[in-house]
């Protein structure tokens, strides 16, 4: 049992207070799923920002409301609409990072199915960040996050709203996400919605923030890289492989 125990904390790459002394940051994310019809505004967002000071704020289900964004707390914003939707994904960066595109993810093929979701992927201080809001099939959003994880290379963390119940495994990955529910469906059942998964990436900060307008509650997340980029075989610079598909993104 105590083995088992060591490698289900190893695996998770949480680092603990003692293995933290002396490490500095590499990146500050913010993640929330803002509740496109009556949830955070813009405002709120920009208040958040001010509160956490995170480096990257991840947003799902963002409409043009929060295009004042940059005007209110600086940094570049970067939409990416979802077809067929009133709302898609966002991130906003207190520096410019580089934006690499939608990434279409499995769709059912069942009738009557709803619009195909893209993932955001992002490259920011040589991490790739993928901002994602996951299907709510159990079979289907485990196949997305495969897709994600075979499209990437090198450090990356997919944050975001998962819509996934229960454990989620992806190979090379680690779930280092706060552990507490994100979300009370009907105001009633709590759920852990909000997730997030490293490759190659330490968390060394993992907590959910206090709810604001949304049905979920923001989480923040530290890390640093778990590699040096002297380190990694040749073979696993950072080189994305993913098929993209023609989205607006702003800037």
């Amino acid at each position: 049992m105590e083995k088992l125990l060591e490698t289900l904390l190893k695996k998770r790459r949480v680092r603990s207070d003692r293995e933290l002394s002396g490490m500095v940051c590499d990146l500050t994310v913010v993640s929330w799923n803002l509740l496109h019809r009556s949830g955070a505004l813009v405002n709120d967002i920009a208040a958040l920002i001010q509160l956490e000071k995170p480096d990257l704020f991840l947003m799902q289900e963002a409409t043009p409301v929060i295009e004042d964004l940059p005007r209110l707390v600086g940094g570049q914003l970067y939409e990416q609409p979802w077809p067929g939707r009133s709302h898609g994904l966002a991130a906003w960066s207190r520096n410019e990072l580089t934006s690499l595109g939608p990434l279409r993810l499995p769709a059912s093929k069942m009738p009557g199915r709803v619009p195909t979701r893209f993932a955001q992927l992002l490259h920011i201080n040589d991490i790739t960040i993928a901002n994602v809001h996951l299907s709510h099939g159990q079979i289907l959003n485990r196949r997305q996050l495969r897709l994600i994880s075979r499209s990437t290379a090198g450090p990356t963390a997919i944050i975001g709203d998962y819509n996934s119940l229960g454990p989620t495994n992806l190979r090379d990955f680690s779930d280092v996400g706060p552990r507490g529910s994100t979300h009370h469906a009907q105001e009633i059942v709590p759920f852990r919605l909000d997730r997030c998964m490293v490759r190659e990436l330490d968390c060394i900060g993992s907590r959910i923030l206090d709810r604001g307008p949304s049905d979920h509650r923001p989480i923040r997340l530290e890390f640093i890289h778990s590699k040096k980029e002297h380190e990694r075989p040749a073979a696993i610079q950072h080189q994305p492989r993913y098929k993209s598909l023609a989205v607006s993104s702003k800037p």
